[in-house]
């Protein structure tokens, strides 16, 4: 049985909404995109790196999968360990609009998505890593399907923006695992499924 991990950024108030830059997700009138660009660095990206390593398959979002396939697919070095995970393994998409893809080893989900993920946890030994995706994590912690959390927190308040844990969540308790902090402030957490739930 394979282990669903999910990685994502989140602001020190818990937004996930557009990370990347300004124009990445203005859903809701959202206009402070870009807020993790300032504080990347070497471990960051080297935790990053060593998190993709790890993948059996992933498990994306429409959005977040549009974004990832823009950009990924023209990535071509070898060396390049996020590229070479993406492009080398399986990439399966929840989507209810999308049906096909250029970029190689992608399928689709538009069904009952609680069960497909069940059936990719069967289907793998290894990993199924979740990134960013923040509709699809909605329903992913609904069903309680998370078996890893990796956030990285960044030293940033927006005061605004779609949050990792909306209102409604159902209560769980998690275990920690670790945490390592870098030199640009962000600290990197991972938390597991508690085993007494």
């Amino acid at each position: 049985m394979g282990k669903l991990t999910v990685t994502t950024f989140v602001t020190l108030d818990g937004v996930q909404q557009g990370p990347g830059h300004q124009a990445e997700d203005t859903s809701g009138g959202f206009d402070l995109g870009g807020w993790v660009p300032p504080h990347a660095d070497e471990v960051m990206g080297g935790k990053m790196a060593e998190w993709y390593g790890r993948a059996d398959a992933f498990l994306l979002g429409r959005r977040t999968y549009e974004n990832f396939a823009g950009f990924w697919p023209t990535v071509t070095d070898p060396n390049d360990p996020i590229a070479a995970a993406l492009n080398g393994r399986p990439k399966h998409v929840v989507s209810t609009t999308l049906t096909s893809s250029d970029w190689a080893d992608t399928s689709f989900i538009d069904g009952d998505v609680a069960a497909a993920v069940r059936d990719l946890k069967k289907r793998y030994e290894g990993e199924v890593q979740v990134h960013a995706s923040a509709t699809l994590l909605k329903t992913l912690i609904e069903h309680d399907l998370v078996d890893e959390y990796r956030l990285m927190v960044f030293p940033v308040i927006l005061g605004k923006g779609r949050k990792l844990f909306a209102e409604g969540v159902p209560p769980r308790t998690v275990k920690h695992v670790s945490t390592d902090v870098t030199g640009n402030g962000v600290v990197i957490h991972v938390f597991e499924k508690s085993e007494t739930e």
